[in-house]
């Protein structure tokens, strides 16, 4: 600093020299290198004329860091262990925190302190992030893989909420983690501060902890059930590098496994020649789960909509069989569900699924394209942008969300009623022969179920559906979704009842619109979120496939599914990732390995 010192003076000097008064010039440099110098003296001003209040200030200020601090390090990444009990222990890290921060000199000691406090923000971000992902997706935070789901949200709660309070939600978060970090960084850097202005206290202190740690550790002592020992931070760290580590490894052994194929190598003249000049649709119900079916809430709506569509059906000459599918995923990534239910792969997280999207793994979709003998067709009302997916799928011709010529309103996420795309469906593609020798397939992914179930659309007639502008004084009298989100309760009942509309739709289509040739296939792509759903819900979709020929169904008559569109309690449960070779299988495809 010494060596600054003459050039400080010269600067000083050349100031004056050119006119500029002393009295201006020395002020202006000291509040440059001070900026807090005046803060710091009103402060000191302040603690002299009130030491009684900055007395208690500062305890309360240091009480409320050493808080911080412990809540942060036994805070709990789930929802369901969070209780009062949780934030009544002593955690190990802050007692090794303690010891190291008295053994250093000054600067290494709050350099260490605010370091560990920035870090220890972060793991409570990922707490919180785990906490989140496991009420809406049923898992935790992936580090690797799920960063990029966040901009699905932002979209997911434009859509709901509306851009001006998403752009207020999105502000206020980023704020809030920031603060996070600054607070937590603070708070390290003043009890480290605290612990070397009282050595002697703080070492005693700190003995005491470890000891009283170690004898609660060793008997296992609890208050409400929950240890009070805790090392739950350090076990965080482990986990979040084992599942790095896992994920890591995971993408090189699924490479592996997606180079197999029962039906890789299967000439297109043997893929299911029993559904050769069939209409063969396939139908996903969005959030569509067992818990539609069983759940006491949801269920008395849902159940008595299928019976009343089973019936209705089977006036019609149809007849369904059902069972169940444990789907790859939960709460939400439907693309997960869909295409571990055409590829026959496991694909439970978005690194698997861009491994199959960029490999020939056979999708059931592409197994009718290959035979040569169906069109392939997709209708997408969901799909909102550019979707490369189309060449894997197999499919000839996509419509996505502004190919269907809808002039009706958004219901929150989904852009149009699932009655009215499915009525597009009819006039653009159902309704015109395929081409010629030719029978078709489709793919059709409906959108209405999808939360937050607010506003439904309802049912009108078909004969009145015209560009959906039908619908706009129904959207305006359905309810808000910042209403329906915040009340489990009512979540709960919307979800049932915009389940109802759309297995009501889809079958009223097929009642209306369904030929002798048509095979319908439709399923859920997973259970809704964990608050609807519930915290220990299974992972099992419906699967029902609805035929007026009776030599469809008999072919799976040894599936032992349910009669109806209802499964069964016990109805059999596979994988979803079984389907695509049971299904292939029971229509005559002659499987043909390829490996690697």
């Amino acid at each position: 600093m010494s060596a600054l010192q003459p050039a400080s003076a010269a600067a000083s000097a050349d100031s004056s020299a050119e006119g500029v008064p002393e009295e201006v010039t020395e002020p202006a440099v000291r509040t440059f290198r001070r900026p807090w110098a005046a803060w710091s003296a009103w402060r000191g001003r302040w603690r002299e004329g009130h030491p009684e209040a900055a007395r208690a200030l500062s305890v309360t200020v240091t009480v409320l860091a050493a808080a911080l601090v412990v809540a942060a390090l036994v805070m709990p990444n789930t929802v369901v262990r969070l209780g009062p009990a949780k934030f009544l222990r002593i955690p190990a890290e802050a007692v090794i925190g303690a010891a190291v921060l008295l053994a250093l000199p000054r600067r290494p000691r709050v350099v260490l302190a605010a370091v560990s406090g920035v870090l220890l923000g972060a793991m409570t971000v990922l707490n919180a992030l785990d906490m989140g992902f496991g009420q809406y997706l049923g898992r935790d935070f992936n580090v690797v893989l799920d960063w990029g789901l966040f901009g699905d949200a932002e979209s997911y709660l434009e859509d709901s909420l509306g851009r001006t309070a998403t752009l207020a939600a999105v502000a206020g978060l980023i704020v809030a983690v920031l603060l996070l970090f600054v607070l937590l960084a603070l708070a390290m850097v003043r009890l480290g501060n605290l612990l070397a202005r009282y050595p002697g206290t703080a070492t005693r202190g700190t003995l005491v902890a470890g000891v009283v740690w170690i004898t609660c550790s060793s008997l296992g002592l609890q208050v409400a059930g929950v240890p009070i020992a805790s090392s739950r931070t350090a076990n965080a760290l482990k986990v979040q590098a084992r599942r790095v580590s896992d994920t890591l490894k995971d993408e090189a052994e699924f490479r592996k496994v997606a180079r197999v194929d029962a039906f890789g190598n299967t000439p297109g003249s043997q893929l299911v020649p029993d559904l050769r000049g069939k209409d063969v649709i396939f139908t996903f119900i969005e959030s569509y789960g067992r818990s539609a079916i069983e759940d006491p809430i949801m269920a008395p709506g849902v159940d008595r909509a299928l019976d009343v569509r089973t019936k209705a059906l089977a006036r019609a000459g149809y007849h369904a069989k059902s069972g169940w599918l444990t789907s790859a995923t939960y709460g939400g990534s439907s693309w997960l569900g869909h295409s571990t239910t055409m590829s026959g792969l496991w694909i439970s997280n978005q690194q698997r699924y861009r491994t199959v999207m960029a490999s020939d793994h056979l999708s059931l979709t592409e197994a009718f394209r290959k035979t040569g003998a169906f069109d392939t067709v997709g209708v997408m009302p969901g799909v909102q942008k550019g979707w490369p997916e189309q060449k894997w799928y197999g499919l000839d011709k996509v419509y996505n969300a502004f190919q269907l010529g809808y002039r009706g309103p958004k219901f929150s996420w989904s852009t149009m009623p699932d009655q009215y795309a499915l009525q597009q469906y009819q006039e653009r593609v159902h309704s015109k022969p395929p081409a010629a020798g030719k029978a078709r397939m489709s793919l059709l992914i409906l959108t209405s179920s999808h939360q937050p179930w607010a506003p439904i659309p309802k049912r009108v007639d078909w004969d009145r559906l015209g560009d959906g502008s039908v619908f706009k004084d129904i959207q305006a009298a359905g309810n808000k979704p910042a209403d329906v989100i915040a009340d489990t309760t009512r979540s709960r009942e919307e979800y049932g009842k915009s389940v109802q509309y759309s297995v009501t739709a889809l079958t009223e289509w097929l009642e209306r619109y369904g030929t002798e040739d048509t095979v319908l296939v439709f399923l859920g792509d997973h259970q809704p979120i964990a608050r609807v759903s519930g915290n220990h819900a299974s992972r099992d979709v419906p699967v029902s496939i609805v035929a007026k020929d009776p030599r469809m169904l008999d072919k799976i008559a040894d599936w032992n599914w349910t009669d109806g569109l209802r499964p069964a309690h016990d109805a059999p449960v596979w994988k979803m990732s079984s389907f695509r070779d049971r299904f292939l299988t029971a229509y005559g495809s002659t499987p043909h390995p390829k490996n690697g």
